[in-house]
């Protein structure tokens, strides 16, 4: 039941992102569509309280719970960028908005930019360690929380990597090829 919810909150998130930016756009209803996309972070607390249901009600906690808090995490850090990179697409093939930037691609802009995602990362997996040890205490029987434990280590382990990637972006920064024309820094464009 877990990992059918957690698709369908999947789902759910590109439905209201789907709906949200076509109502704010295409309908010229921007109060509405800004409404539509407000109502993404309610997927993420319906799983949170239909995971806690779940363990209350006496279910062995295993991967699908730290599944669970793993995909809230990662909603949490990556949800709004996730939105804002895509509502600027969209801006800018529906409204007239200018293209957003790319991410830069070498040197130290590309560095810093590395280091922006990695910190997303961390807080991805802080927000599900956490979640996952308020599960472990909940639970209470170290016995049966092997695999909630597990998760947590997963978490850690991701942004682990991911921030050695981020180093090796900072200690041997990609050069432009020779022919290329030099990049610049992007232009914010606020909304």
């Amino acid at each position: 039941m877990i990992v059918t919810l957690i698709v369908i909150c999947e789902v759910g998130f590109w439905v209201l992102l789907a709906a949200g930016l076509a109502t704010r756009y295409l309908l010229k209803m921007p109060r509405l569509g800004a409404g539509l996309l407000l109502l993404e972070p309610l997927l993420e607390v319906v799983l949170l309280v239909v995971t806690a249901i779940d363990l209350k009600n006496g279910a062995e906690p295993d991967f699908k719970h730290g599944l669970a808090a793993l995909y809230i995490g990662y909603t949490v850090a990556y949800g709004h960028y996730t939105i804002k990179w895509i509502d600027g697409h969209v801006a800018h093939r529906f409204a007239g908005a200018p293209l957003p930037p790319k991410p830069p691609r070498y040197g130290v802009a590309r560095a810093k930019h590395e280091g922006k995602l990695w910190l997303r990362t961390v807080l991805a997996a802080a927000v599900a360690v956490a979640l996952l040890q308020i599960a472990i205490w909940y639970v209470g029987d170290a016995s049966r929380t092997g695999s909630l434990s597990s998760s947590q280590f997963a978490a850690l382990r991701a942004a682990g990597i991911h921030g050695l990637i981020a180093l090796a972006y900072t200690i041997w920064p990609k050069k432009a090829p020779a022919d290329s024309e030099p990049e610049r820094e992007p232009v914010r464009v606020d909304r």
